[in-house]
């Protein structure tokens, strides 16, 4: 009996300390990059970008940019729910792609290292601040790449532009699965285990199906053409959403490609295909 006490306290601590180590790499991996770790990510590649701390209102957001040559097309890339400009730090060292595009990623609100602002809830807040980002370049050499939660603030644009490039959007509230884990957020007993990056991305989860209602029945009101790529193995903004988008659009403004067994994480395990996408539109 005294060897199975034994054997059950050890067992205990051991878990215990897993459960913590678990917990420090889950919030490490998870958080936003300093500006430092950012600009060292690219320490291995000749094109640095410039890292801008720039104003929207009364909120201050960080800007990721590589602008060589302004006759070039812009990408703009737009994160999902949790993510940072970091996501597209693969798209912007790649030597191919800076050949022919100048590049901008950036943190929305909420998301930013040691970001002192919430979530603002609000697919028209995040419109107009990208509206606002790309208001100095001619709107014919803006393509918009929006992921996940950032495929509807691309698509809300309705200011004709080179083209919008969606990557799994999330962009139909029937669809819109709630993960059980969301359950530590609404939890008040278990809300302050969630990092607060989560909190953030948690809130704006919730809110994401009824702010959806408000623009669903009027995505095909864009005058852009569009290319939705979406994985149709993805279970956290399932294929169907792009499945949606072709329902409402014409075929020759929307082209729907779909990557075979890919999941959610097709912007880095897909980027070969996303790349080539990209490449295309600058023949």
């Amino acid at each position: 009996m005294r060897r199975f006490k034994k054997f059950l306290k050890i067992t205990s601590i051991i878990f215990c300390f897993l459960l913590i180590g678990v917990y420090t790499l889950f919030v490490y991996f998870s958080s936003p990059d300093s500006d430092k770790d950012l600009l060292d990510k690219f320490d291995k590649f000749p094109q640095k970008p410039i890292i801008q701390h720039q104003k929207y209102k009364n909120f201050n957001y960080r800007t990721l940019k590589i602008i060589k040559d302004t006759n070039l097309p812009t990408l703009v890339f737009i994160h999902g729910t949790i993510g940072s400009c970091s996501n597209f730090v693969k798209y912007m060292s790649d030597n191919e792609l800076l050949e022919k595009f100048n590049m901008i990623s950036y943190d929305r609100i909420g998301y930013n290292y040691n970001d002192k602002y919430h979530v603002q809830e609000s697919i028209s807040f995040e419109k107009d601040l990208v509206e606002d980002l790309v208001k100095n370049i001619p709107s014919e050499k803006i393509i918009l790449v929006g992921y996940s939660y950032g495929g509807p603030i691309a698509l809300a644009v309705k200011k004709k532009l080179n083209k919008i490039i969606l990557l799994a959007p999330a962009v139909h509230s029937k669809v819109e699965p709630m993960p059980w884990a969301l359950n530590f957020y609404k939890w008040k007993l278990t809300r302050w285990l969630v990092p607060k990056i989560w909190k953030e991305a948690s809130k704006e989860k919730i809110s994401h199906i009824r702010d959806l209602q408000n623009f669903e029945q009027n995505w095909k009101s864009t005058a852009n053409t569009i290319t939705s790529i979406h994985g149709n193995s993805d279970w956290i903004v399932p294929y169907s959403n792009s499945e949606f988008l072709q329902n409402q659009f014409p075929k020759e403004q929307f082209e729907l490609i779909t990557i075979q067994n890919a999941g959610h994480d097709l912007v880095w395990s897909e980027f070969p295909i996303i790349k080539q996408q990209l490449l295309n539109l600058s023949n």
